[in-house]
């Protein structure tokens, strides 16, 4: 059965780092990609960034800058880091396999003081 899995804070001060795990059962990293998404309160899901089999990455234009997505095969893990967080940061974060449909069940990642 494949299983993601998101795990980090829940609450993130302005300007600090935030940092989220996805851990996936059920398939190996080495075969397959894996995609973060938000969707902050009210507004539409969006795609913010990836890491592709071989170790590739891809990130939306905006948050470049502040992005950082890795990934650990033995441990089945791919890791999120955005720096110097707003509160515009603050959404349901999701992790998700680029085929197959397979998605985490998301966490709400609130950025306040």
């Amino acid at each position: 059965q494949v299983q993601l899995r998101e795990s980090g804070p829940s609450l993130v001060k302005p300007s600090q780092t935030l940092s989220l795990t996805c851990t996936v059962s059920g398939l190996s990293l080495n075969s397959i990609g894996v995609i973060w998404v938000r969707q902050a309160p009210g507004k539409a899901l969006e795609w913010v960034g990836g890491i592709n089999s071989g170790g590739s990455t891809y990130y939306k234009s905006a948050l470049k800058s502040r992005l950082s997505i890795t990934k650990d095969n033995s441990n089945s893990q791919v890791s999120l880091s955005l720096n110097s967080v707003t509160p515009e940061d603050t959404a349901t974060y999701y992790c998700a396999t680029y085929v197959g449909d397979f998605w985490g069940q998301g966490l709400l990642v609130t950025v306040s003081s």
